[in-house]
């Protein structure tokens, strides 16, 4: 869906063979981040033997990326439409592949934590505002298929990611997670994106009148989620004086950021687009869904390695399920969400993900991984399988078409926070911290109830997305 003014070569749509080239270099360089992503939270607990790390340093580890990403995500996208978006879209590319470097030969827990928060900075230039980094990956009238166009070649990425994310720790080191990207940016950049998108992809970007960066909203907003996720991961080792001073800062810049949007005339994330009742209620589901979402995959992982004994290959391979249901059976639930509306979809999805949940939620080893740990994970496959497109497209419906590419943007970085938030804050609220995830008997207990409380999560969701979801929102 390109808007008002959008520069776009005339027949550069999805089907033709540019479409088709630009879709395979979205497709390398966001399975490379994404890859990236699912492997890393495999190989969180020989990071912490390796490298001598903390509970609160895993998940700094996590979050350290999820930051920056959630913050920047929009003004990336902004970099783009002004300045060119397959210029910033191959210096995302770069940036993440040096910081790629920089985490591999990682000697400490603060270097391996900074160097992933670069890694963010790079996966926000490289995941634009809309779902590639050019317009007409969605087109006008049909929301959700360039969302299915990019986002299922993905996931299989992502099925990928654990599987081989665990093997390479196994065999070699974990090092070989983040040096691995080097080689794919090599292809992406060499092979794909100059000579592909050089040839067949002219640069885009939008003419029109662009008006000032909001690099103050910018500041505020990464501010505001920077001292939030420090008072949430303090609170589980220090306590005291850090925290309280930690969360009033929170408080403070995120009420600047909220008065910033408001008033300014350009806005990073412009109010407006609350007013409409079905995107905020498809972001709050959002909100629900994927926090919950993060929260489970760390605490999975966790378990099966920690209590289980798991390797990082077996670890990897227990979550093939749930990744190649979303991958087969998402574009069918966009499908059937265009034919009865996303409302019953957006509804069942997280309850059956809620079911999966409570079901892993009994891991200890005591039974077998197909009667123990299979069924939930089939369950949570099916449910989010019917969950994400329907979302997404409930999303850009609910924009107007000028927005659509920040409507985009703002669903994004709204499940990047959520699921910084709560690797940030589950720990503290089972009572994890230091060593723990090392001991076998404090992490069940906390395990337990974690997922407990994605489940509770996921309910929310559901019952979000029926309160608030209209089922015309994706019939033209």
């Amino acid at each position: 869906m390109a808007g008002p003014g959008s520069a776009a070569p005339s027949g550069l749509a999805l089907g033709t063979g540019p479409g088709r080239w630009l879709l395979t270099a979205t497709v390398l360089a966001t399975g490379m981040a994404f890859l990236d992503a699912t492997a890393v939270q495999v190989a969180l607990p020989t990071i912490g033997r390796d490298l001598g790390a903390s509970l609160s340093d895993l998940q700094w580890i996590v979050t350290g990326y999820t930051l920056p990403l959630a913050a920047l995500i929009l003004l990336g996208g902004s970099l783009g439409d002004r300045y060119g978006r397959r210029r910033v879209f191959l210096l995302g590319v770069a940036w993440f592949v040096t910081a790629s470097l920089l985490c591999g030969l990682a000697q400490a827990p603060g270097q391996l934590i900074a160097a992933r928060a670069l890694q963010g900075v790079g996966g926000a230039l490289l995941n634009p505002r809309r779902p590639g980094p050019h317009p007409v990956l969605v087109p006008p009238g049909r929301p959700g298929a360039g969302h299915r166009r990019v986002v299922v070649p993905v996931r299989v990425a992502g099925l990928v990611g654990p599987f081989l994310g665990g093997a390479l720790i196994d065999l070699v080191s974990w090092r070989l997670v983040f040096l691995l990207n080097v080689p794919v940016a090599v292809v992406v950049v060499v092979v794909v994106v100059v000579v592909v998108a050089g040839r067949h992809v002219p640069e885009s970007r939008d003419p029109g009148p662009h008006g000032r960066f909001d690099v103050p909203g910018a500041v505020l907003g990464a501010a505001a989620l920077g001292a939030l996720t420090y008072a949430l991961i303090t609170a589980g080792h220090r306590g005291g004086t850090a925290v309280v001073v930690a969360a009033a800062a929170a408080v403070a810049t995120g009420a600047l950021f909220v008065v910033r949007e408001r008033r300014t005339a350009f806005p990073m994330l412009p109010p407006r687009l609350f007013a409409d009742r079905q995107f905020t209620g498809a972001n709050l589901a959002t909100l629900a869904v994927y926090g919950a979402l993060g929260g489970s995959s760390l605490f999975i992982v966790l378990q099966l390695q920690g209590v289980l004994g798991y390797g990082a290959t077996a670890s990897g391979a227990a979550t093939l399920p749930t990744i190649l249901l979303i991958t087969l059976l998402s574009p069918r639930a966009g499908a059937l969400a265009q034919r009865i509306g996303p409302r019953l979809p957006m509804t069942a999805g997280p309850l059956s993900v809620a079911a999966g949940t409570l079901w892993l939620a009994g891991v200890d080893g005591g039974a077998p991984y197909w009667i123990e740990v299979l069924p939930g994970s089939v369950l949570q496959g099916l449910g989010m399988a019917l969950t994400v497109a329907p979302l997404t497209a409930s999303v850009l419906g609910a924009a107007p078409d000028a927005l659509a590419g920040v409507a985009s943007g703002v669903n994004n970085a709204v499940a990047r926070t959520a699921q910084l938030l709560t690797v940030a804050a589950l720990p503290v609220a089972v009572g994890l911290s230091g060593s723990d995830y090392a001991e076998p008997a404090a992490l069940t207990d906390g395990y337990r109830a974690a997922m407990v409380i994605c489940a509770a999560l996921f309910v929310t969701g559901a019952a979000v997305a029926w309160a608030t979801i209209r089922n015309d929102v994706l019939r033209a």
